[in-house]
């Protein structure tokens, strides 16, 4: 016989109330509060319910240092129900990080890094010939249902002396296997301006809000025209908090100037999940809370905003016929200090903490 469970009067972030009955890890039904009949009830009175939170930007593959971490640390342990791995592996090791997905509870996705070592050294790019464009190939066509996208990291420290020619390469091999492309953002050179025309529709720019020289915002706040030249023509923008990319200076000046808020992912690692400042996803969410952002705009930007980029819209909703892929958490009314990449610490008079996850339709306590 099949078994019901009943997650008991949890309500959506627009604080409408329901019961959602599963039944063999599929939603069955979305029930008035108190009404949804089944064997196993898990009261969660109060808590809101959202479809499972989905981190864009992580780095899930523990042997590398300093950018590596488990999985399920990064994933479901943080009330994350699918994360997307940012470039961790090229196609030397992508097959082993495939693998670790598939043992894992966490959904996992990943970008494939351009350069075939990945993340095995972090100046990847600064020696062209670790871009083999046969092997770029090869992975794509092995791993099609793994890999949603390809990552270059365009920055000072990763190209050295290659300048954007990397860029360049990513966007050939882009229009070849039609995968978009996520761009790292950082120190020049390459200048910014030269970075951001490359981008086409779909393709992610992450660490945008971040507080280097290098940013997208002037001297005064003001977005840069590249920045609305890319937003325009339906360029992605990506949060990526990470140790050194998140500035809430940064982020207030995007937000003055309504730089819209796609998604909102964490850049984590066994690091910053330690030692922060990114901490954990719930974290990060807070932040954008702190910043004035209504919670349905914050919880948008790791669930709807994320699945419609990854063309997967089931991960984005809670429908009656889908897998349950969940995220059950409370928003605790308390002050709590919240710091950035710069050090630039702030107090928040509220907090999002996270109570459980349901993956597929297994459920785990957070």
């Amino acid at each position: 016989m099949k078994e019901r469970i009943v997650l008991r009067e949890v309500k959506r972030v627009n604080e409408e109330v329901i019961d959602i009955v599963l039944e063999d890890g599929v939603i069955v039904e979305i029930a008035e509060a108190g009404k949804g009949q089944g064997a196993q009830v898990l009261d969660y009175t109060g808590t809101y319910v959202s479809s499972g939170w989905i981190d864009l930007h992580v780095h899930a593959f523990p042997e590398f240092d300093p950018y590596g971490d488990e999985i399920d640390e990064i994933g479901v342990k943080q009330g994350v129900a699918t994360i997307v791995d940012a470039g961790s592996c090229g196609a030397d090791r992508i097959g082993d990080l495939a693998l670790s997905g598939h043992r894992a509870d966490t959904n996992v996705y990943a970008f494939l890094n351009i350069s075939r070592i990945g993340l095995k050294r972090i100046d990847e790019l600064s020696d062209l010939s670790w871009i083999d464009k046969d092997q770029v190939l090869k992975a794509v066509e092995q791993y099609q249902d793994f890999i949603v996208g390809l990552k270059a990291r365009i920055s000072r420290s990763v190209v050295l002396d290659s300048g954007i020619e990397p860029l360049r390469m990513a966007r050939e091999l882009s229009e070849e296997t039609k995968l978009p492309i996520m761009v790292h953002i950082g120190s020049a050179p390459p200048q910014i301006e030269e970075v951001i025309p490359y981008l086409q529709k779909d393709d992610v720019i992450t660490h945008y809000l971040n507080g280097k020289a290098n940013n997208l915002f002037d001297e005064q706040g003001e977005p840069l025209q590249v920045l609305k030249d890319a937003v325009a023509r339906g360029v992605h923008l990506d949060v990526g908090h990470g140790t050194a990319s998140f500035s809430f200076k940064v982020a207030e000046a995007a937000k003055q100037y309504d730089v819209p808020l796609h998604t909102i992912s964490t850049d984590i690692y066994r690091g910053n999940r330690l030692n922060g400042p990114v901490f954990s996803m719930a974290n990060v969410l807070s932040k954008f809370l702190y910043l004035g952002y209504p919670l349905e705009e914050v919880i948008d930007a790791v669930t709807a905003n994320a699945a419609s980029w990854l063309k997967k819209p089931e991960l984005g909703r809670i429908q009656v016929g889908d897998r349950a892929n969940l995220t059950l958490f409370d928003v605790v009314k308390e002050p709590i200090e919240l710091i950035d990449s710069e050090g630039d610490v702030r107090v928040g008079d509220q907090h999002i903490v996270t109570k459980g996850v349901f993956v597929n339709g297994k459920f785990l306590e957070c």
